[in-house]
């Protein structure tokens, strides 16, 4: 019999960005402890369809926009449909400028675009704000929720520019942007102010501060990443499971407005 602490098996949960490598973990993590998991992406993967086929009772995929209202509201009506009101929102879309984008979009802080800026802060702090909007909502008038918005490190610490500079060494102009930590220190205060509003609701929010996961990053890039880091490594995709299972679950229900750090000791520094 499963421990009635760490049960998710009645809970409906929401993963946005399922089709990203740790979306698809969340996702992955819940149906294999009985949950129904929706997953909601601007696209399908093959991943997702995986998941359909494997789980086809309890997975369906949500082709929504978080940036756009709208389509939240229409897949909200789908999975009202399908599964009912959401418990679990897991805010998990994201996006960044990766290493591999042309110059003007990791060049030094007062070149950077104004475009780039406002297209982060669009996905990764308006996404969740209007996932919270339209189904945190939906959460409150049922009087039942928990909503785990995923943060970073560089929400919470200035990103260590010094991670960079063997690109600078070899002739690139690289630093990390502006737009990310930004996004993600707003998700922090989000958090926190939607906690106190919904606490009456029986709503929870909470925010999942993670630090960097192996994905085939460039070697030099592993070497000044994980000589910084105190564990000595990057996360592997499956070791923020066990946490966002625990805000999802009983054994946190005191637990709101708080900032649950997983980063193998990187803000301990």
């Amino acid at each position: 019999m499963p421990d009635q602490l760490f049960d998710v098996s009645k809970e409906i949960v929401l993963v946005t960005g399922v089709s990203g490598q740790l979306g698809g973990e969340y996702a992955k993590t819940f149906l294999q402890r009985g949950a129904r998991v929706v997953g909601l992406d601007v696209l399908s993967s093959s991943f997702s369809q995986t998941l359909i086929t494997e789980y086809p009772d309890h997975f369906f995929l949500s082709e929504a926009d978080v940036t756009n209202k709208a389509s939240l509201q229409i897949s909200l009506a789908d999975i009202n449909t399908r599964f009912g009101v959401p418990t679990v929102l897991i805010n998990n879309a994201a996006i960044d400028s990766p290493p591999s984008s042309p110059p003007e979009e990791n060049g030094p802080f007062e070149d950077y675009l104004e475009a780039s800026w406002d297209r982060v802060i669009d996905v990764n702090l308006k996404g969740a704000y209007l996932c919270c909007q339209v189904f945190g909502a939906a959460m409150a008038n049922a009087g039942n929720g928990s909503i785990i918005n995923i943060a970073s490190i560089y929400g919470v610490v200035a990103p260590d520019q010094s991670l960079y500079e063997y690109r600078r060494q070899r002739g690139e102009t690289f630093y990390k942007p502006v737009a990310y930590s930004v996004s993600k220190s707003g998700i922090l205060n989000m958090t926190r102010y939607l906690a106190v509003y919904w606490a009456k609701k029986n709503v929870r929010v909470n925010t999942l501060t993670i630090a960097g996961v192996f994905n085939n990053q460039e070697q030099a890039f592993l070497d000044a990443y994980c000589g910084r880091i105190p564990v000595g490594r990057m996360a592997n995709a499956d070791e923020y499971n066990g946490s966002v299972l625990f805000l999802a679950c009983p054994a946190s229900r005191y637990m709101t407005g708080a900032n649950l750090v997983i980063d193998g000791g990187w803000t301990a520094i």
